[in-house]
């Protein structure tokens, strides 16, 4: 072999742009032939990958193959019958080595399949029918096809948007609703869709395997009930995959080609609107070989014959990939921005670097784009979502700030929310929105009420303003702000350092054994906003006061638990941090139910007889665990008498933290 010649690519699919791109700045001129303009700017043209633009006949083919190539690399359409013949021939002439990539056959759910070996026996085959008959199979023989007495009425033709195609339609009087130009492949949806709109009995294919969108094409006709007539796949000689035809060429031509890891890119699509998606989202999208995502993106998209995956679930996308490793670049679009409560974080998690090289695009969000609806800057604004999460609390955010921004989970979660407020009898103003960015965007303004009216429903959003939110630490909040029983409560002073010397984070799970009328769970609930706290009470009594204090303090993330310690504990989960005010006997057996839970929780006792302390004490010297401080608080309070004011002593309080050895 003339290590000097190159290698001739006929690039008909996405197989030849993904051999032009392995080849890209390897040792060897590779030359990419395409039958479209289109697929001309598919591929990218370096120093030693030269696109042909010219169309050549056979001498000029054989020409150019005995002066310039080596090899040739057939990887055009299965049914591109003329063109491979053409190929093959001066291949013959020129005595030059030839090489076929093929794609693997498309699937077949259907068990009743008909199979004609060409378009003249289709029609045959249509004759004895009655019904009308959906043709995907181009208009290079739709003439065929009126040979039928009433085509006219029954064929219905989706081709290309080429003029060629149009006139040749056109000539039979295929013409109107009986002639749909588009390009494909096409969704599930699309393909369904279709098939209702023409009310089609019967649907006419080749079998242009899954990248040509073969299975989307017999699974729609399953769905509706049509009979699939497929014209049978030309035969042709076994073909080379992608890795043993780079293989042959690394051997013949002496080379090394790279190995390059395929690439992932996630895509923030905006609000859906072509229109407003960024260029570079635009750019990553055309470069793409495959298109990963919900079926509503995939559909609003002019996907040019780019193989799609309908399927936005991260597992299962990972696992198609790793069954289709002839895809390279993989585009996945996710709506709204990839860093806003996206479906991006779990491609991050779980994609194989090693594997895969990952890229983000970002894209506008849900947020700005609703602001920039409504006029209100979104500086200030406080972010949320509760579209995944059912347990976020909207309600302690919205009690902490003057304007909270959330997703929600349709009709039922914005339902939810502003039943909440109502219930928590909060005062506030919302702006919610549903389907934003699309022709059934709606945009709502006012109290829970007219909200809970306005009928919203589809992908919702809302904007809660609250003029009087509570801006201070939610600490020392005065004894007499409870509503307030014959249980004992709790002081301010000691509820304050209490709560202090547990550390709580913004997220923790806190258990109150002995919660009384419930002021420390209150105020834990109030720090932990994104936490959970479960008051655990045994008097009936005293569980009326905690759910009357729970309701006045918009406190939705606690959660009263009737029963006693340690049994009341058992269904509860994992606690960070536990506050033990009350053990009625069983210090020991709670202690050890925490620790069991979780062996790093912290615990804060508050002891007020010398025998609840000395009994604290002995659990944690049996239990081996370590007692960090015991601290003794004796504080009084001024009262007045006459001009005079005197000072009355509460109990002094013993407060105890206990952590487990680890």
């Amino acid at each position: 072999m003339n290590q000097k010649k190159g290698i001739l690519i006929f690039a008909g699919t996405t197989e030849g742009k993904q051999l032009a791109e392995y080849l890209n700045g390897c040792d060897i001129e590779a030359y990419v032939s395409t039958a479209t303009e289109y697929g001309r700017q598919c591929i990218q043209e370096t120093g030693n990958i030269i696109i042909i633009r010219e169309r050549m006949d056979l001498e000029q083919l054989i020409e150019f193959i005995r002066s310039k190539c080596s090899m040739v690399i057939d990887t055009t359409h299965p049914y591109a019958v003329e063109i491979k013949k053409k190929i093959k021939t001066a291949c013959t002439a020129t005595k030059t080595r030839y090489l076929r990539i093929s794609r693997a056959e498309g699937a077949n759910p259907l068990d009743d399949v008909v199979f004609v070996p060409d378009i003249a026996s289709a029609v045959n085959y249509l004759k004895n029918t009655e019904g009308n008959v959906l043709v995907t199979t181009g208009s290079k023989e739709i003439s065929e096809f009126a040979k039928l007495d009433d085509y006219k009425e029954r064929i219905f033709a989706r081709v290309l948007s080429l003029p060629s195609s149009v006139e040749a339609c056109s000539r039979i009087g295929l013409v109107g609703e009986h002639l749909m130009c588009m390009q494909g492949p096409f969704s599930l949806e699309m393909n369904i869709s279709m098939m209702k709109h023409v009310n089609a009995k019967f649907l006419v294919t080749k079998d242009s395997g899954e990248p040509g969108g073969f299975g989307e094409k017999i699974s729609a006709a399953a769905e509706m009930g049509t009979k699939v007539i497929v014209i049978g796949r030309p035969e042709e000689e076994m073909g080379l995959t992608m890795d043993e035809a780079l293989s042959e060429i690394a051997t013949a031509y002496n080379i090394n080609i790279p190995q390059k890891k395929r690439t992932i890119t996630l895509v923030g699509m905006g609000m859906g609107d072509p229109d407003g998606m960024t260029m570079t989202a635009r750019r990553s999208i055309d470069e793409a070989d495959l298109l990963v995502g919900a079926k509503r993106m995939l559909e609003i998209l002019p996907t040019h014959g780019k193989d799609v995956f309908p399927e936005y679930d991260c597992k299962k996308v990972l696992s198609f990939l790793h069954e289709h490793k002839e895809y390279k670049k993989i585009a996945v679009l996710l709506s709204g921005d990839v860093g806003f409560h996206s479906g991006a974080k779990q491609f991050r998690e779980n994609i194989d670097p090693s594997e895969y090289d990952l890229d983000s695009v970002c894209g506008i969000s849900s947020v700005v784009y609703f602001c920039s609806r409504i006029n209100v800057p979104w500086d200030d604004v406080f972010l949320m979502s509760a579209h995944s999460d059912d347990d976020a609390n909207i309600i302690g955010e919205v009690r902490h700030h003057r304007k909270v921004f959330t997703l929600v989970r349709g009709k039922e979660g914005l339902q939810k929310l502003c039943n909440d407020l109502l219930f928590y009898e909060i005062d506030v103003q919302i702006i919610a929105a549903q389907d934003l960015g699309s022709s059934n965007e709606r945009i709502v303004y006012g109290n829970p009420v007219e909200v809970l009216n306005a009928g919203l429903s589809g992908l919702c959003v809302a904007l809660i303003v609250n003029e009087r939110p509570m801006t201070s630490i939610p600490l020392n909040i005065h004894d007499e702000d409870f509503i307030r029983g014959p249980a004992p409560m709790t002081k301010a002073e000691i509820r304050t350092l209490s709560i202090a010397k547990l550390e709580l984070s913004d997220d923790s799970v806190i258990y109150d054994v002995g919660a009384g009328t419930g002021s420390v769970s209150i105020e834990m609930a109030l720090m932990a906003v994104n936490g959970e706290v479960f008051a655990i009470e045994k008097e009936k009594e005293t569980i009326s006061l905690i759910n009357q204090n729970k309701k006045k303090f918009c406190t939705p993330n606690l959660t009263i638990v009737e029963g006693l310690a340690p049994d009341a504990l058992a269904d509860l989960p994992i606690p960070t941090h536990a506050f033990i005010g009350g053990s009625s006997g069983n210090m020991e057996e709670i202690l050890v139910a925490l620790f069991n839970k979780n062996p790093k929780a912290r615990i804060v006792v508050n002891s007020v007889t010398l025998e609840t302390v000395s009994e604290t004490l002995l659990c944690i010297k049996k239990l081996g665990l370590d007692e960090e401080e015991t601290i003794c608080i004796n504080s009084s309070r001024s009262r007045s008498t006459g001009n005079y004011h005197l000072m009355t002593a509460n109990n002094p309080i013993y407060i105890t933290v206990i952590r487990g050895k680890i």
